[in-house]
């Protein structure tokens, strides 16, 4: 979710449901339109926009990723604040693509790019104005495929967020909607002649507009909700899913999915028709080979894993952050969750959104040691994690407050002028420890932030069992931890020490008598089982110890 112009999402379409009970149809979408998902655009108007909806058919372009590659782990970026390639002050595709072997030697397997096309915010990008292109700033649909091709040519896959819930007002729809009740357009939107009464999304009354021309727009009056009740909407979707599948993109990440579709003012997240339209979306995906989709759904992740295919696991965010500080009963909350959590689901210290937390180096207070714990936590345990960019390296939020203050240039270097980001002025003031904590000054130390998450990445890439493995013989000990990733006959041991004083866990389901190579530090003794199975770890403060059993 994007909670920048709103303090949340939310809302009103199930019919027109509820909120139109007993009303005409014109009260709420203003007649006209077909509801059949093949009806033929309506005759344009020279006075108002085209709309794009042409019909996009499958042609799937393959993929050279291997089976499975969406199990390593993710870097999410925000391309405005990434790499800045021409000097704007503004992050660009190319930039990124100029950054592709920083990622690929980092050790990620996948990018989750924030909103890259054509916007009417001209920032966080949900405000989507078109479809089928690519923000201006950000460069062209050919540098776009240039990104994919070398991308794939490093082994990593490219998801972008699609924004299925919403649209920005300038988008030639909503323009069209908004110019008649009569137009074709309508019942693409939300609509009523008298404001319905007794709504309040997150304190917020999500009706806009005014005499006659009620309009749904919970997240920002500049952003009105999708009608995705309507087999042309929903048709819509699927054409535009399948022009960027055709091109190549890799999957999608899915925003909002609580709110796309509301039965009342009572009854407006986590609605049942949610799943009928993200299982019509996963089909289409689906068609597609190798390709990976993850949804937003804070407040019903294991729902949505089930509905998506993966979802964040925004339910277990504070747990990891928790057990790092050494909060023994956090610490088994970290340690229990995935007995119960479904497979398939993707995991994050922190993202692009304050409602999801600080930065993680603010939520440490710059306790690095506190950092490494967390990091090892996610990137070891099951599920898809995903980084958010500069995360690797410490980067603190900027002097900007709320959501933009989690968005600032990416620390290239230690320069307080541009951080390396650009050799012109940065759009936006930079992380507050750029000085300290950027990729110049950590690449060369082998005790740095970013050299422990490079040791965890290259754990979960060459061991099948931390990236794929099941989640066994878990054991807590006070401040201590331990559990087993096994797959085939591949089997890793984690342990990890959260309390500030030395501890141990004594696993089991050990081979008898087997012996166990240092995995991390690599440079560590190996641990013996005894003939029960059975090996004590003992651990310094805020350690973690790997073990491989191949």
């Amino acid at each position: 979710m994007r909670r920048l112009f709103a303090t949340a999402p939310a809302l009103a379409r199930s019919a027109i449901a509820v909120a139109c009970a007993g009303l005409a149809l014109a009260a709420c979408g203003g007649g006209g339109g077909s509801d059949a998902g093949s009806a033929a655009p309506p005759p344009p108007d020279a006075s108002l926009p085209p709309v794009e909806r042409s019909a996009v058919a499958a042609a799937d372009p393959g993929s050279a990723l291997p089976e499975g590659w969406h199990q390593g782990a993710f870097m999410q970026v925000f391309v405005r604040s990434y790499k800045d390639s021409n000097g704007d002050g503004v992050g660009d595709l190319r930039g990124l693509t100029q950054q592709l072997d920083y990622l690929r030697d980092l050790g990620v397997s996948g990018l989750w790019l924030m909103p890259v096309t054509k916007s009417q915010d001209r920032d966080h990008g949900y405000a989507v104005a078109d479809y089928r292109d690519i923000e201006p700033q950000y460069g062209t649909l050919a540098d776009l495929d240039t990104l994919l091709r070398e991308a794939h040519a490093r082994g990593i896959g490219v998801i972008v967020d699609y924004v299925i819930n919403h649209s920005a007002a300038q988008h030639p729809a909503f323009v069209n909607a908004k110019a008649a009740s009569s137009n074709a357009y309508r019942n693409w939107y939300l609509w009523q002649g008298i404001k319905p009464g007794g709504w309040s999304i997150y304190g917020n009354d999500p009706w806009r507009g005014g005499a006659g021309n009620w309009y749904f727009a919970p997240f920002w009056d500049q952003m009105p909700d999708w009608n995705l009740l309507h087999p042309e909407v929903v048709a819509f979707h699927h054409d535009n899913l399948r022009f960027w599948l055709n091109r190549g993109v890799d999957g999608f990440r899915f925003d909002a999915v609580g709110n796309l579709v509301e039965n009342g003012p009572g009854a407006w997240e986590n609605q049942p028709q949610n799943s009928t339209v993200l299982q019509g979306t996963k089909a289409v995906i689906g068609g597609y080979a190798r390709r990976f989709l993850v949804c937003e759904g804070p407040s019903a992740p294991f729902r949505y894993t089930t509905d998506c295919g993966s979802a964040f696991a925004f339910n277990n965010t504070g747990n990891l952050i928790a057990a790092a500080k050494g909060d023994p009963a956090a610490v088994q909350r970290v340690a229990d969750f995935w007995k119960s959590a479904p497979a398939g689901m993707s995991t994050m210290l922190a993202n692009h959104d304050s409602f999801a937390g600080d930065r993680v180096f603010n939520q440490f207070q710059g306790n690095l040691a506190q950092y490494r714990l967390a990091a090892a936590t996610y990137l070891l345990q099951p599920g898809t994690p995903f980084l958010y960019y500069g995360e690797e390296v410490g980067m603190a939020r900027g002097t900007q407050g709320g959501d933009p203050g989690l968005r600032t240039p990416m620390s290239w270097t230690g320069s307080t002028a541009n951080a390396g980001f650009t050799t012109g002025t940065p759009y936006r003031s930079l992380s507050t420890n750029v000085a300290t904590h950027n990729v110049a000054a950590q690449q060369a130390d082998p005790d740095s932030l970013l050299n422990f998450y490079k040791a965890m990445l290259a754990l979960r890439r060459g061991l099948p069992s931390v990236a794929a493995g099941s989640y066994e013989q878990v054991v807590v000990n006070g401040s201590a931890m331990g559990f087993q990733r096994v797959l085939g006959s591949e089997r890793t041991l984690v342990a990890i020490n959260y309390g500030s004083t030395a501890g141990s866990v004594t696993v089991a389901g050990l081979p008898a008598n087997a012996t166990l190579a240092a995995a991390h530090p690599a440079t560590g003794d190996a641990l013996t089982a005894g003939a029960d199975g059975r090996a004590t770890v003992v651990l310094p403060a805020q350690a973690v110890r790997v073990y491989s059993l191949r």
